[in-house]
């Protein structure tokens, strides 16, 4: 069926704002399926359901993104995304120090099925964002799959308003109102206990090196 009819409730609800009414309609559109745009730390992300193969080929679609440019997913917690993947000593160091925060971990994946749903290699991307509302998502739905609001090689948003003129095609959008950022988060692979920044961000290679 059409997207419309799966989410009778969005030309009502379009966006909605974060309070707890609000994340329960999010939860709703999630759980069938939904594609949802969302305050987090860093930038508005847009997200869904990891283990929802459809929604993940939307969300590609959404973004006009490369098939071959796998999405991160964030955890409610640590010890979410270590039902997920796996974690050597350095890593959990980092993940200790800066989560909830902005720094992405590339990471073993062990979960099969979210490696299925995601058409992952080895790796998947991983964190826990510092942000009211979408951590309030998460303690729902445990896991998403959290990418920028924004279309692949444009400008991520700090604007909700900008996310709704930009974007189209997600069900429901969740206004935080516009967030103060530090800018995006840093990626970082430990490859043979050699931290590899792959995307610079908010938090330095010098600060990471700190805990190796």
């Amino acid at each position: 069926p059409p997207r419309s009819t799966l989410f009778p409730y969005t030309t009502l609800f379009r966006s909605i704002p974060c309070d707890d009414t609000g994340i329960q309609l999010a939860v709703k559109a999630i759980n069938d399926g939904g594609i949802v745009v969302f305050p987090t730390d860093t930038v508005y992300g847009l997200g869904c359901n990891p283990y929802n193969h459809e929604a993940v080929l939307s969300l590609y679609e959404i973004k006009k993104r490369k098939k071959e440019k796998p999405f991160p997913v964030i955890g409610y917690s640590k010890n979410e995304l270590e039902k997920i993947a796996e974690f050597n000593t350095l890593e959990e160091k980092i993940a200790e120090k800066f989560w909830p925060g902005p720094i992405t971990l590339i990471l073993k994946v062990k979960d099969k099925e979210i490696q299925k749903s995601l058409e992952l290699d080895e790796k998947i991307a991983v964190r826990v964002p510092n942000n009211q509302c979408v951590l309030a998502l998460l303690k729902e739905c445990k896991l998403l799959v959290g990418t920028s609001a924004n279309v692949s090689g444009t400008a991520s948003f700090n604007d909700p308003k900008e996310c709704s003129k930009n974007l189209s095609g997600y069900d429901l959008l969740v206004d935080g109102g516009i967030i103060s950022s530090q800018g995006e988060s840093t990626i970082v692979e430990i490859d043979d206990g050699n931290v590899k920044v792959l995307r610079k961000g908010s938090i330095s290679e010098e600060e990471i090196n700190e805990l190796n």
